[in-house]
């Protein structure tokens, strides 16, 4: 399978004039403000298990989204159909959604016009024909798969996987806004099960960037499958954690997705809007720990979730959420800002035209502080480090479980032995004040996050933190959750 180059852009599908004429209508109609999204993607992702390739999936997909606001209230409908009758229509059932109705074609309104195109695609064109094509990316994970039976012992299952996501963006609206984009996202992982008797460890590792046709290529896959096969050499035999409560230090990189989940989206303007975070009104006061800052940010090069433009049209900024432990600002979208008052960030963000965009995080993490690793481990005369983090779920308002992958204990501020099954849990409100130390490590991770408008796009990251005391779950004490999370992030 070669990549598809011959679809014409945008631009060319739907031009122009149209799209002014549906910006045109919609105020006509009485709207305040009216948006079009539109979007075609070619992706592709294969799964290798040990040595055969399991699943191909290539898809291909094209459509529009349509969302008009009035005040604080919004409609939205997403059509396949590009065609001017379909997308006039889809329009209209925008409109009906807040009690407006199609203008006759004489109708006068506000729309200016739109200005000339900002166009970030232009550099990008032929990012898609640059990638590698079936045969390649299935010689590579063949490869992967090899890696892990040459390096790793006692292995019953071996599997790594690529994913390759092209997306062309193209955003009207009549505020102004007329701007195009290309994205492009590929990641790499492995996973494996090692098993001996009754010992028993799963451990799993992904890579992922942004912008570069040729992420595959300079993927190095021995080492992946020696870090990976390392660990789980390490913990296949280790004991069981003791329940408790502990300092824990944190390892850097995917670490970061206790931040994301458990205090990152109560940042974003949705949960404001619902009244779910404990956050609202705590901007210019303390919610963490002086050594705490914490950034959201589209800027970074090749970060998974830096981005030319938001699914609004708007440039990415770097956002201080947090300062020295200091509340600053909101993570916030069209939405948000009319309906809290949080100026837009360059976060609204949407898995495809079929979502209407929500305030989404982009590259979040905890900025580096002054210490190095071994500073914070040293400072701990009982407790666990945390070097990979699993699954979880959180709550609306914060409350998280994250199970440890791969963990050893600190005593007398050494690391000494891997111990397994261990569950972090605790609350954003009680755990962000008490990460006393941060490293000078910083790393990110890149990952999947699922919430309201779609699955996106993101990055965790932190450097090592040391969190002085957390409820740790154990073999010793069973946790069950009923939380239902409002992002699945998935490394």
């Amino acid at each position: 399978m070669q990549a598809t180059t011959s679809l014409c852009s945008l631009p060319d599908l739907v031009p122009a004039d149209q799209l002014a004429w549906l910006l045109h209508l919609g105020s006509a109609a009485g709207a305040d403000l009216v948006e079009v999204f539109l979007e075609r993607t070619d992706s592709l992702s294969l799964l290798a298990e040990q040595d055969a390739i399991t699943s191909v999936n290539p898809s291909f997909g094209m459509g529009a989204g349509l969302r008009v606001f009035r005040g604080q209230r919004d409609g939205f409908v997403s059509t396949n159909d590009l065609s001017p009758a379909a997308l006039q229509a889809a329009l209209g059932q925008a409109l009906a959604m807040l009690g407006l109705d199609l203008p006759s074609p004489s109708a006068t309104g506000a729309f200016a016009g739109l200005p000339p195109l900002r166009d970030h695609a232009a550099a990008k064109s032929a990012w898609l024909a640059a990638c590698p094509d079936l045969n390649e990316a299935t010689n590579r994970l063949l490869q992967g798969t090899d890696c892990l039976h040459r390096r790793g012992a006692h292995l019953q299952a071996r599997r790594s996987s690529y994913a390759r996501s092209w997306q062309e963006v193209l955003v009207v609206a009549s505020d102004g806004t007329h701007a195009r984009d290309i994205r492009l996202h590929q990641t790499v992982g492995l996973t494996l099960l090692a098993a001996d008797g009754e010992h028993r460890a799963s451990l799993s590792r992904r890579y992922g960037t942004t912008d570069n046709p040729d992420d595959l290529r300079q993927w190095n896959v021995e080492a992946s499958a020696s870090d990976l096969c390392e660990s789980a050499a390490k913990m296949l035999r280790a004991d069981y954690v003791e329940a408790g409560q502990y300092p824990v230090v944190l390892a850097n990189r995917f670490g970061g997705v206790i931040f994301h989940e458990a205090c990152g989206h109560l940042l974003e303007t949705t949960q404001v809007e619902r009244g779910t975070t404990p956050f609202a009104d705590k901007v210019g006061e303390a919610i963490a720990h002086p050594s705490v800052t914490a950034i959201d940010e589209g800027l970074s090069n090749g970060a998974f979730g830096s981005l030319s433009m938001d699914d609004e049209g708007m440039e990415p900024q770097r956002s201080v959420l947090i300062e020295q432990g200091v509340l600053r600002r909101f993570i916030s979208d069209r939405a948000g800002e009319r309906r809290t008052g949080h100026a837009r960030t360059g976060s609204g963000r949407r898995q495809s035209h079929a979502f209407p965009a929500a305030s989404r995080m982009r590259n979040t993490y905890i900025a580096a502080g002054p210490h190095s690793p071994d500073e914070l481990i040293a400072s701990v005369d009982r407790g666990l480090y945390c070097k990979s983090m699993g699954g979880g779920s959180v709550g609306p308002t914060g409350q998280f479980n994250f199970a440890v992958e791969e963990g050893y204990l600190i005593e007398n501020g050494q690391l000494t032995k891997p111990v397994k099954g261990a569950t972090l849990i605790g609350e954003a409100k009680e755990v962000m004040p008490r990460i006393s130390m941060c490293a000078n490590d910083l790393e990110l991770a890149a990952g999947f996050c699922g919430s309201v408008s779609g699955s996106i796009n993101v990055t965790v990251g932190q450097p090592h933190i040391k969190v002085d005391t957390i409820t740790v779950g154990g073999r010793s004490e069973e946790h069950t959750s009923e939380l239902q999370s409002p992002c699945n992030l998935v490394c």
